[in-house]
């Protein structure tokens, strides 16, 4: 197991987790996300996985809907993902992006990890879940987001950088960067 996919793995544990501990009347919960609920982040969680498998050729097949049970809709899309992570040839393919030729390893890394560690964040604040953040994660999920640079504040991506409190922690700095509010 390469070291992308053992953090895949673990932060896709970790969604899952927070996924199943979430009562069925809050799915329908405002996220920090604007004008999504916490079934919202997740359909898009799971829709940005296909998303990434597509520009390599792969599907992701059969899966629960994200309407019916949002924690079995995403435990069927790692799963896909996981496999091809764990595929050396499939882990290695190629595509062209907007950061030029990348192996889908990489995208994963970048993108669906960087995803999995801000909204697993999200979907816990909507729903009144476990909010914290392993702090590798956020020292992690900070350099990712600086290597985003511009394309962080496009449309529908993240909102304009807030100020934190000047005693605010990593975390909350993170998500600040990151246009959420977290105090």
């Amino acid at each position: 197991m390469t070291d992308i996919s053992e953090r895949y793995t673990r932060l896709g544990d970790d969604f899952a987790a927070t996924l199943t501990a979430v009562p069925t009347r809050q799915w329908d919960s405002p996220s920090p996300c604007a004008g999504w609920t916490a079934r919202d982040v997740v359909r898009h969680v799971v829709h940005t996985q296909g998303m990434f498998l597509s520009l390599v050729g792969r599907e992701l097949g059969p899966a629960p809907s994200v309407d019916d049970d949002p924690a079995a809709a995403w435990d069927a899309v790692r799963a896909v993902v996981r496999s091809d992570l764990e595929d050396p040839d499939r882990a290695a393919a190629e595509f062209d992006g907007a950061w030029g030729r990348t192996r889908f390893e990489d995208a994963v890394n970048m993108f669906l990890c960087f995803d999995l560690v801000v909204h697993r964040w999200d979907v816990a604040r909507a729903t009144g879940g476990d909010e914290r953040m392993e702090p590798a994660d956020v020292r992690w999920a900070a350099e990712q987001a600086e290597r985003f640079g511009d394309a962080l504040r496009g449309d529908g991506v993240c909102g304009p950088e807030l100020t934190p409190p000047e005693e605010a922690d990593e975390q909350t700095r993170l998500l600040a960067f990151l246009g959420r509010r977290s105090w």
